[in-house]
């Protein structure tokens, strides 16, 4: 049978625990869904504030400061939040886009170092970020080991490549832009890529399939940033234990066989949804939570990824919060039931945020007035 966008969607849903919160363990939440996406300090919050029934923030925090949560920079070349025991793997697996978007990048040029000799430097800032240290304290001990000029260019490149830890930080939500503090996690690859079939690289394609499914390998390959030549052998070291589906317009889907497919009728309470979402970014083809013609909307030409309104399973419009309440941008009509029940979650959702950050991503507003005209509505004040 041919599986749906809708159908597609419905399973990715069930996997990332949005088709209802359910009671579970904060660390445990963060494993079932792979990884979350933590550009912003305040997403991982409200990821698992639509994900996790009588969620408490203050969980969250203890997970990130007992490390049994780890924030660092992973899939995408972007911060995610995982599972302490999903960060190595996670880590080692894509190593090869870490390294390549920084050391080829122009901005690492003036550090003058070959290869080599950044993974050298890389070593020596692992021994000194072995206990926390603040981006000034390391920035001094690269000046220390290499020059004053060349330092800031170093530490563009090992600040994404080297395996550390982001060390929380404080209120509101664990970690502030302007206060960040690293600390060195093991060493999770040699010095040169690994090889797709390598065993990190299986790990992470399971674990993606397990949040993500049914995906392509190019799903897989969108959500990693990994080459043809990773991701064609992991995805053959798994085939014996995956199963084949066919999605919209025949092509093929790989899964974990027990992972739940639900029936595309399946009913999806409304959310609202934080910035940089993970499931509006995990697929390649994201038409099975957002039509294409609201994709530019929504994902902005810099990478910034807006708050959605999540409608029926799919993506309808944006959201913003404000000094006085919750509002909501709509692409499309919404029926009256879900607009009463948005009203219900940002009610809620402002409740959530008046003891951490009200006006939460107030620095990203200025998108607002670039989304095209549509429904505009208060949803709570």
């Amino acid at each position: 049978m041919r599986l749906t966008d809708a159908a597609l969607g419905r399973a990715t849903l069930a996997r990332q625990l949005l088709l209802a919160r359910e009671e579970v363990a904060v660390p445990d939440a963060v494993r079932r869904v792979g990884a979350l996406q933590a550009q912003e300090p305040a997403s991982p919050y409200l990821a698992l504030w639509n994900r996790v029934a009588g969620f408490d923030p203050a969980e969250l925090d203890r997970a990130f400061a007992d490390g049994d949560v780890v924030r660092a920079t992973l899939m995408r070349i972007t911060l995610h939040a995982v599972h302490r025991e999903d960060w190595a793997p996670f880590h080692r697996a894509v190593t090869d886009p870490l390294r390549r978007s920084r050391l080829g990048d122009r901005r690492f040029a003036p550090a003058r170092l070959t290869t080599a000799e950044a993974d050298e430097v890389r070593d020596t800032l692992l021994a000194f970020a072995a206990e926390p240290r603040t981006q000034d304290e390391i920035l001094a001990e690269l000046a220390r080991v290499l020059d004053g000029e060349r330092a800031p260019a170093a530490w563009f490149a090992l600040r994404t490549l080297a395996p550390l830890h982001h060390v929380p930080t404080g209120p509101p939500w664990s970690y502030s832009p302007r206060a960040r503090r690293y600390r060195a996690g093991a060493p999770t690859a040699p010095d040169s890529a690994p090889p797709g079939d390598d065993p990190a690289t299986v790990h992470l394609l399971r674990r993606y399939l397990a949040a993500f499914g049914p995906a392509s390998e190019a799903d897989f390959a969108q959500f990693t940033m990994l080459r043809r030549r990773f991701t064609g052998p992991a995805v053959a070291a798994l085939r014996d234990e995956l199963v084949v589906v066919e999605g919209p317009g025949g092509a093929e889907l790989l899964d974990l066989p027990d992972a739940p497919r639900p029936d595309p009728g399946t009913p999806v309470p409304p959310r609202l949804l934080g910035m940089w979402e993970s499931i509006v970014l995990a697929h390649r083809d994201r038409r099975r939570v957002i039509a294409d013609e609201h994709r530019s909307h929504v994902i902005r030409r810099n990478g910034d990824t807006l708050p959605t309104v999540l409608v029926d399973g799919r993506v309808v419009g944006v959201w913003r919060a404000t000094a006085d309440g919750v509002e909501a941008a709509a692409f499309e009509p919404i029926a009256p039931g879900a607009w009463s029940a948005l009203e219900t979650e940002a009610a809620a959702l402002r409740a959530f945020l008046a003891e951490r950050e009200p006006v939460v991503y107030g620095r990203y507003r200025h998108w607002w007035d670039r989304l095209p005209r549509g429904d505009v509505r208060r949803l709570a004040g």
